[in-house]
């Protein structure tokens, strides 16, 4: 690399914002500016401590908008980081500092914010990224293979459950306005049906069985598979075998009834992700689509109850 790529980070005092930090060091990057509205931001010192460091978006799209027009100290790509419902206007502001963007999942909420952002990338020739993670995951790529490999006409039988207990501030966050988040199945579930999407083809149909603000569950209809899904923030929904270990997550996917084992190997993945965009791969904004579609109609659906094939832990809720 004949110079470090120079980063800007919006979202810098959230979850998934240290991740995004280390990608860029790792990769032997700058992170030259970074943006949130809360200042609980020291985690930036372990990585980038020179940073310039901006509570207003205002103040943040000025010093880009500058850095930009003094030519050689532009930022090339800023990192979003941000509630799902600002992912759209963080894109745009990205973009219009011609910038190239890397974006957390959901890009977007709704499938028409898609249309508009391509349409963006084509005036401006900058590229917006999306976080896929899971398409990097070892056991992910040797699934995907497998499956390539396997009989054309199969379709397959698969159940996904994701549970991911969370406290009261969850509701009083973004994360509990179906607004901002997209609810349950878009914030914590876009990037499993996006994995299964992208190994199983396209869905045909979506059925919604359960839903309420903490718990979704459906039938998902790709073209190589039918997937039971399950997705729940409530702790009481844990199998008792975890409740036993204190364990407050429960991940699991069975294909045909086998277990895929993939509870590891998450750690590196978004620096596999930055080596990936920055060498000149990585997954654009038209490949989150088929997600994005899914959540949508999921999100929009209206629940049919317990009739045909749900996810069998929906049966303590069917008594």
């Amino acid at each position: 690399m004949e110079h470090p790529f120079r980063f800007a980070l919006i979202g810098a005092a959230g979850y998934i914002a240290p991740r995004h930090m280390k990608a860029i060091s790792e990769t032997g990057n700058l992170l030259v500016a970074a943006l949130d509205r809360n200042d609980n931001v020291g985690i930036i010192d372990s990585f980038f401590p020179v940073a310039d460091f901006f509570l207003e978006p205002e103040r943040f799209d000025r010093h880009l908008d500058k850095l930009r027009r003094k030519g050689e100290d532009k930022i090339d790509y800023v990192s979003i980081c941000s509630p799902n419902y600002l992912h759209d206007a963080h894109i745009r502001l990205a973009l219009r500092n011609d910038c190239h963007a890397i974006c957390e999942k959901p890009i977007v909420l709704n499938p028409w914010n898609v249309d508009a952002l391509k349409e963006i990338e084509k005036e401006t020739g900058k590229r917006i990224y999306n976080i896929l993670q899971l398409r990097y995951h070892p056991s992910i790529l040797k699934l995907r293979e497998e499956i390539q490999n396997g009989p054309a006409d199969k379709i397959y039988d698969i159940d996904l459950t994701y549970i991911t207990s969370r406290g009261k501030w969850y509701f009083m966050s973004w994360k509990g306005d179906v607004s901002k988040s997209g609810g349950i199945a878009t914030n914590i579930g876009v990037h499993f049906f996006d994995m299964l999407i992208w190994i199983f083809g396209k869905p045909s149909e979506s059925i919604l069985h359960y839903a309420r603000p903490d718990i979704a569950a459906g039938l998902l209809i790709l073209e190589r598979a039918r997937v039971r899904w399950f997705l729940a923030i409530d702790a009481e929904t844990l199998p008792q075998h975890i409740k036993e270990t204190g364990r407050r997550t429960y991940r699991s996917i069975t294909i045909d009834g086998t277990e895929i084992e993939f509870s590891g190997g998450f750690a590196d993945l978004h620096t596999v992700t930055y080596e990936n965009i920055l060498s000149g791969g990585g997954f654009g904004i038209e490949d989150a689509r088929p997600s994005i579609e899914t959540v949508f109609s999921i999100r929009n659906a209206h629940a049919v109850g317990f009739s045909g094939d749900y996810h069998p832990i929906l049966k303590m809720f069917a008594k």
